[in-house]
């Protein structure tokens, strides 16, 4: 199951930053991540489209824009 998702974009230079990030990230604590693109559905634009890339964590809204790194290892890492 994967714990992390990006929604993200085609053509989205802050998507790729981010998809970069929380792939390292993930990696480096073996938590699996996916991406969805929000253009392939019109709910998902209409929700997410202009704060691409957002970083989704079990299923809640965790962030956008920009991955702040310390605070997702927390999010996946509590202990």
């Amino acid at each position: 199951m994967n714990r992390v998702t990006v929604y993200t974009r085609a053509a989205c230079s802050l998507c790729v930053a981010a998809e970069a990030d929380v792939g390292r990230i993930c990696a480096e604590l073996r938590v699996g991540w996916d991406t969805v693109d929000v253009d392939t559905d019109p709910e998902l634009r209409a929700e997410y489209g202009d704060r691409v890339p957002v970083i989704m964590v079990d299923g809640r809204e965790h962030g956008f824009w920009r991955v702040e790194e310390p605070r997702l290892r927390r999010a996946l890492d509590p202990s």
